[in-house]
């Protein structure tokens, strides 16, 4: 806790943040993505089937963009400086935004291509197909059980989004590979591309609208300022909170700043004790900036 001397005393709180220990979790999935799409890639050649090149590529981004979102956790446990006075948390942020327009991109291609598929289907080997498809998706399933327990922070919902997106790719190309492969029937492959680019779009616009909101500095989602400023002005000895602002500090870490006008500033240390606790018990948010100021209603006597 610092005091600094201004026009009133300001009580500033910073806990301390192991921000980041999902990067070794990022970095296995980047490695096991890549590794595999490089396999759908020589699968989809050689089969000749759409929906697993269209995985494989989609399979080949992905791995850059969770290289990349461990990049983002990394720099996002470097501690603050003088040039970076919050550190690098908001790394996290754009590399979630990043990702999400680069799954916009490869959803366009993906459905182009499968137009493109639509009018002159190629043949293709569907049996071969579909036991390349069956075997991403069981990575992709494993890749996201690994992720599963970070999925608290913005970054790592990014790089689930494009795993999510794999996911659905194999799924599409399995079962484009069976109806081939069982029934001959080849506008399959091209419907279940077609599939695979909707659905990915749905997602990435969701993510690049989080994202935008978390850079523009917005409240973060789920998260009332009333209700917040309403807790808190319910803590024994706080008179009323203004000038509240909550905002994403990086990809799981949401700060918070407020004037507090106390009947006494004597209690101010136990206040802002109070204040800390509940901010971090009801809301999980843990950087805390808050000013006290003191009740300069007129005394009344009778």
């Amino acid at each position: 806790m610092a005091e600094h001397r201004h026009h009133h005393d300001h009580e500033e709180h910073h806990h301390e943040h192991r921000e980041g220990s999902h990067a070794p979790a990022l970095h296995g999935a980047a490695l096991l993505t890549l590794a595999f799409a490089l396999v759908e890639a020589v699968g989809g050649w050689w089969t000749g089937s759409l929906a697993l090149l269209s995985d494989a590529g989609h399979m080949l981004t992905d791995g850059a963009a969770l290289g990349l979102a461990a990049l983002a956790a990394w720099m996002a446990r470097r501690p603050p400086s003088a040039r970076h006075s919050y550190g690098l948390g908001r790394a996290e942020v754009l590399a979630a935004l990043v990702n999400a327009v680069t799954m916009l991109v490869i959803a366009g291609a993906i459905g182009y291509e499968a137009l493109a598929r639509w009018q002159s289907p190629p043949p293709v080997k569907g049996g071969a197909a579909a036991l390349i498809a069956a075997a991403g998706l069981v990575m992709n399933l494993v890749i996201l059980r690994r992720l599963t327990p970070h999925s608290h922070d913005l970054n790592t919902r990014a790089a689930m989004l494009h795993v999510v997106g794999d996911a659905l790719g194999s799924v599409a190309a399995l079962a484009a590979g069976l109806v081939i492969a069982l029934s001959g029937w080849l506008l399959i492959d091209a419907i279940a591309s077609l599939a695979i680019g909707l659905l990915v779009a749905a997602s990435a616009l969701r993510l690049t609208r989080e994202s935008l909101h978390a850079l523009m500095e917005g409240v973060p989602h789920g998260v009332s300022v009333d209700a917040i400023g309403l807790e808190m002005a319910r803590v024994e000895g706080v008179i009323s909170v203004h000038d509240l602002h909550v905002w994403t500090l990086s990809g799981s870490r949401t700060a918070l700043s407020a004037h507090v006008v106390v009947g006494s500033m004597r209690e101010w240390d136990r206040i802002l004790g109070a204040l800390q606790r509940c901010l971090h018990d009801k809301y999980g948010i843990d950087h805390v900036t808050l000013q006290p100021e003191s009740d300069t209603r007129p005394l009344v006597r009778y």
